[in-house]
């Protein structure tokens, strides 16, 4: 693994390399940019600090100031290094390159091909879109100072913990990244509140779900989390509402939260709770992350653990209409599975072939498993069509299930050359529409001409309405039509790790209109932001739906002079980033 660089006095403004610049603000008389008095500041600007203040700023808090450093850096030029670039080009789609790394992100459209390993040795590298400093968080004084620096010196923040992120929200050019990633402290407590009392954990924001599940699972727990292992638990997961495995049992990762530690744009360190600082509790529980503050720790529920069932199957494309029908006979059968308490299922398919990668089912067994999926195998059998392969299993644990589903642990087997987008699926269009969504699923599975490397519809049926859940309307901000929803549905297209800027885009926005074909079938709806597209015109209503204006409520009064800024975060547009990648007032 590629190691960071700390801070040095001795680095230049050239390894921060030059912003895109297609119309600049303004112009002194030598021709240099003048940047607007609402904007923040480049490396580029005679406004940017020194190398004496940041020289400060790290020596305030300890040496934890990092250089920005663009990945593929030992790839080009100067710093050309053989073997580094080898290394960085074979693990360039892993996860670990990332989120063991302080700027740089799991998104090849906010990478934007700034500095690839694939590209020549004299092909410009720099930062892009990426931030120019970092800091280690070790504690929530770290994180004071940052934001301290950044409002006296107009530098952009973002908050980075492992950097899974499609829509843009971890990085930004010329910015100070906090970088929570090593806030890895997990204590276990029984937790006694008005609204709560039994056991629960204390997560630094850097734990990641293959750490939280083991240690659970070792303490005889299980705590609600993704399907991918190397997400963070405290970040833009849970506070996008976060989604998993066991989501029909408990609900989502926003509805087992009990309290934040945050510190507030103005250096406040806050503890947030349904009785103390309710208001920012409330925003942070599924309103979206990186603006209303930054998180240092996370407290949330834990449950017994115990049996867990499985099942998983894949039949094959036959080349007919046999295979979509399948495909319509499982949309039908969610119906009946949405009915058990606690079975979750996440399934998808290509145009080779459709599969349930695994069910999960606390409390159930092999048999009962089978007895589940018994009406659908049976209708599977009189299409004339084969499984090839199908299994029924129970793990005495959920960490043993998750593990025999999921597969190369600790990281898991997901890659970070994809791009995503989708659409919650309420219950009403399978029972209403199902011929058109079909229809659809046909249409885009069997799109031809872009560069894609793999096009896959995925779904991930849980029911989470209050009611099974066991909490109220307006308890959190998690997006209302995650309760009326059977599944949570994605494309999923993957890309060349070598894919040029111009493929990129061209992939994006085919997906954003494989978005708008599921937006026609389900008008009010919403979408899970953590797996949606950035560049969606609609974000407000698909993202947060009704919640949207309360929640500005809470960003003018936590943060009322924007030091927080993400991407399709709430009161985004009040902000804009210029051409030449600064982030400036509207």
């Amino acid at each position: 693994m590629l190691a960071h660089s700390p801070f040095a006095l001795a680095a230049t403004v050239a390894l921060f390399g030059f912003p895109r610049v297609t119309a600049a603000p303004a112009k002194r008389s030598d021709g240099s940019l003048e940047p607007r008095s609402d904007c923040h500041y480049l490396p580029t600007d005679l406004q940017w600090p020194s190398l004496a203040n940041w020289q400060q700023l790290n020596q305030s808090i300890n040496g934890k100031l990092i250089l920005g450093r663009p990945l593929a850096q030992s790839c080009h030029n100067s710093d050309y290094d053989s073997a580094e670039c080898a290394e960085i080009e074979d693990t360039w789609t892993t996860p670990l390159t990332y989120f063991t790394d302080p700027v740089n992100i799991m998104a090849p459209y906010w990478l934007n091909d700034s500095c690839s390993p694939f590209t020549s040795i004299n092909a410009t590298c720099n930062l892009g879109n990426i931030a120019s400093y970092a800091i280690n968080v070790s504690s929530a004084d770290d994180v004071i100072a940052g934001l301290k620096f950044a409002r006296e010196n107009k530098i952009r923040i973002t908050i980075k913990n492992t950097g899974h992120d499609y829509i843009g929200r971890s990085n930004g050019e010329g910015s100070l990244a906090l970088w929570t990633h090593n806030l890895k402290d997990i204590s276990f407590l029984n937790y006694t509140s008005t609204n709560y009392t039994g056991p629960a954990v204390k997560v630094g924001a850097g734990v990641q779900f293959f750490e939280a599940y083991k240690i659970a699972a070792e303490n005889g727990l299980r705590v609600v989390g993704g399907f991918c292992p190397t997400v963070g638990m405290a970040g833009g997961y849970v506070q996008g509402g976060g989604h998993g495995p066991l989501g029909a049992t408990y609900g989502l990762s926003a509805d087992n939260a009990l309290e934040f530690e945050v510190v507030t744009a103005d250096g406040r360190h806050l503890i947030a709770t349904p009785t103390e600082n309710s208001d920012l509790y409330w925003a942070l529980s599924g309103g979206g992350g990186g603006t209303y503050a930054v998180v240092i720790s996370l407290t949330t529920k834990t449950h017994a653990d115990g049996i867990v069932a499985g099942g998983s199957f894949t039949i094959n494309n036959t080349g007919d209409a046999r295979y979509w029908s399948a495909i319509e006979a499982w949309q039908k059968h969610l119906l009946v599975l949405d009915q058990i308490p606690g079975f979750t299922t996440v399934w998808g398919f290509t145009n080779n072939a459709f599969n349930l990668a695994f069910a999960t089912w606390p409390g159930g067994n092999a048999s009962t498993m089978a007895e589940a999926l018994a009406s659908y195998k049976e209708e599977i059998q009189a299409m004339n069509l084969t499984f090839a392969a199908y299994e029924t299993s129970d793990r005495p644990n959920f960490y043993d299930h998750y593990e025999h589903y999921t597969g190369s642990l600790p990281y898991g087997p997901y890659t970070t050359n994809d791009i995503i987008g989708g659409r919650l699926i309420p219950r009403s269009t399978i029972q209403n529409n199902i011929t058109s969504l079909i229809s659809v699923f046909k249409d885009i599975i069997n799109t031809t001409g872009i560069p894609a490397t793999s096009l896959r519809i995925n779904g991930i049926a849980a029911n989470v309405t209050h009611s099974r859940v066991g909490n109220h309307v307006g308890s959190n901000a998690v997006l209302p039509a995650w309760r009326d929803s059977l599944y949570w549905l994605n494309v999923d297209v993957g890309i060349d790790a070598a894919a040029s800027r111009e493929t990129i885009h061209q992939i994006q926005a085919q997906v954003n209109t494989f978005q708008d074909q599921f937006k026609v079938l389900t008008p009010g709806g919403g979408s899970y932001m953590n797996e949606a597209t950035f560049d969606n015109p609609t974000w407000k209503e698909d993202y947060y739906g009704e919640n949207y204006d309360q929640l500005l409520d809470v960003k003018l009064s936590y943060d009322p002079n924007f030091v927080l800024y993400a991407h399709t975060s709430v009161g985004s547009d009040l902000m804009t980033v210029a051409s030449d990648g600064r982030l400036c007032k509207d």
